[in-house]
């Protein structure tokens, strides 16, 4: 049999009801959306529950299974607006990059949307913050010059962004239960990993011999079921487990 579609867009093939959904499952969810509205690029953000440093938690974004450069810095930029917006709102957010563009057009013309910080440098995007039953908050955002979207658009848009994101929730839930705890430890030096920080460094700074940060973090890439350290500090950003 062919694919049909469900009314949140996700391609599904007949009979997948007993399917276990996957991060790849998510992302054709995702990309579907993006194809309706003629978006180019998009990305799944996680909110961080840190009240202390506004950030956006990358999940996963169009360049799957790698991150781009657009939501790297999406993540990497002081988001507290737009953050705190997501936390606090379900009102889809739009931003411009200066230009006029087909989506700055069809993005001013919308009743059910604010103007927000420019999250993607150089593209102009909409945002849609959502909620998932375990109480996670996330923002699914979609950039790109030619996006097409009207207010009726946008409330089918929003409800199949929410289904996606409640998807992709469950799925960090079961990953997040199925691997080994991690020590404080071992979270420090994954941390310092991801600053930058060479072993020598690390154990400095933790005031650790050298073989004991290393331990600490063969453990941790152990526990991730990362290929190596940098994969072990990608795998944790995206499961949250630091900020």
């Amino acid at each position: 049999m062919g694919e049909h579609r469900n009314p949140f867009g996700a391609a599904s093939p007949d009979g997948d009801a007993g399917h276990t959904l996957t991060v790849s499952d998510a992302v054709r969810r995702c990309r579907w959306i993006a194809i309706d509205i003629s978006a180019p690029e998009f990305a799944v953000f996680f909110v961080s529950p840190s009240l202390e440093r506004a950030r956006l938690v990358p999940c996963f974004d169009s360049q799957y299974p790698t991150l781009s450069a657009s939501t790297r810095i999406a993540s990497d930029r002081d988001g507290e607006a737009i953050v705190r917006h997501a936390r606090t709102s379900t009102l889809p957010c739009w931003w411009s990059n200066g230009a006029a563009t087909a989506s700055v057009d069809a993005f001013s013309r919308l009743e059910m949307a604010d103007r927000t910080e420019q999250l993607v440098p150089a593209h102009p995007g909409i945002a849609f913050p959502v909620f998932a039953d375990r109480g996670q908050c996330g923002l699914i955002a979609f950039w790109g010059r030619e996006i097409v979207l009207t207010d009726d658009q946008v409330f089918d848009i929003h409800a199949r962004c929410f289904s996606l994101f409640n998807a992709v929730a469950t799925i960090r839930s079961n990953e997040l239960r199925k691997m080994p705890s991690i020590s404080k430890r071992e979270l420090e030096c994954l941390k310092l990993t991801a600053k930058g920080l060479t072993s020598e460094e690390i154990a400095a700074s933790l005031k650790l011999s050298i073989h004991t940060a290393n331990q600490y973090l063969a453990s941790s890439t152990q526990k991730l079921d990362a290929a190596n350290r940098t994969h072990a500090v990608a795998k944790a950003l995206k499961l949250g487990l630091f900020e």
